[in-house]
């Protein structure tokens, strides 16, 4: 089982490594458009959606660069293989999202106080022009697998591009018919707020597969509950769980087993049984099993001689 969903998560790899490509085109050719947009229009909101697309190419383009990184295959030196390298590239993703939230909202205040000439009309048709790129790149990233950090960062950066145009589109119309200019700001500061928990929450995600913290999905009491269930199990102890990268759950546990299972179904049997038990009931595929008799407990501690 284990190698088969290798084998599927390298094949969801490469569709989504064609699917980063092609946001990655869509994104850098609008992002000139939106560039000269602002300088033609004087609009703040959009050079915040313009800033905000830079943002999305690069984190693409990290994204894509981790997802090949990524497929390098274990060796003595990174015996779980690269695939961490695909969280480090969405914290980065996230904390440079942060940093933009911050210059948005610092600029937003700043204009809010002191009113630039925005032209209205092109401002709206530059954002519609905007709105319409981000539309086929969500329409693209939405048949991606989204549990991986690396693509939901993409996604993410993406989708809130695309809520950003329209905020650009609506101040642009504003603008247009009444001539309330600080309605740029607005949207602008709008656009920062909208940034902000979604780079919280990916910088959250990201640190938590550091850290190698339990995953959020995973119970362990109903872990160790499982496997105490499995015939001879009399202890489960030294339980750990954490994720290696996006949707890759990984566990390791002690299995103390009565030495009569033991000599009649043998380690073999059980490490079958174990692995299935967790496999089944909580999806994990990778799990290592130290499976030990029974009296073995009170001599883990010990020292003495050895290899």
């Amino acid at each position: 089982m284990g190698v088969g969903h290798g084998h599927g998560h390298a094949e969801g790899r490469a569709a989504d490594r064609r699917r980063l490509i092609q946001v990655l085109l869509v994104t850098s050719s609008v992002l000139v458009i939106q560039v000269f947009g602002a300088w033609v229009t004087g609009s703040l909101a959009l050079l915040a959606d313009a800033g905000h697309m830079a943002t999305d190419a690069s984190a693409v383009l990290i994204a894509l660069s981790a997802s090949y990184v990524a497929t390098r295959p274990a060796g003595p030196k990174a015996t779980f293989g690269w695939h961490r390298s695909e969280v480090l590239a969405a914290l980065v993703n996230a904390v440079v999202l942060l940093g933009v939230c911050g210059f948005l909202g610092w600029s937003a205040i700043r204009r809010l106080a002191e009113p630039a000439e925005v032209e209205g009309r092109g401002m709206l048709l530059f954002a519609l022009a905007g709105l319409a790129a981000n539309l086929v790149s969500l329409a693209i990233m939405a048949q991606a697998d989204r549990t991986s950090l690396n693509v939901r960062g993409a996604f993410l950066e993406v989708l809130t591009d695309a809520l950003g145009s329209v905020l650009a589109i609506a101040a642009g119309a504003v603008i247009w018919a009444t001539g309330w200019t600080q309605a740029d700001a607005l949207a602008t500061l709008f656009i920062a707020l909208l940034i902000l928990p979604r780079s919280l929450s990916l910088i959250r995600d990201s640190a938590a597969v550091l850290l190698e913290t339990t995953p959020r999905d995973l119970d362990l009491v109903e872990v160790e509950r499982h496997l105490r269930e499995v015939p001879g199990v009399t202890d489960v102890h030294d339980l750990h769980a954490w994720t290696i990268t996006s949707g890759m759950p990984s566990l390791s546990a002690h299995v103390a087993v009565a030495e009569e299972v033991l000599a009649e179904r043998g380690v073999g049997a059980l490490l079958d049984e174990l692995t299935h038990c967790v496999a089944e009931h909580f999806e994990i595929r990778h799990a290592t099993f130290q499976v030990e008799p029974a009296e073995h407990r009170d001599h883990e501690d010990l020292g003495g001689p050895g290899c």
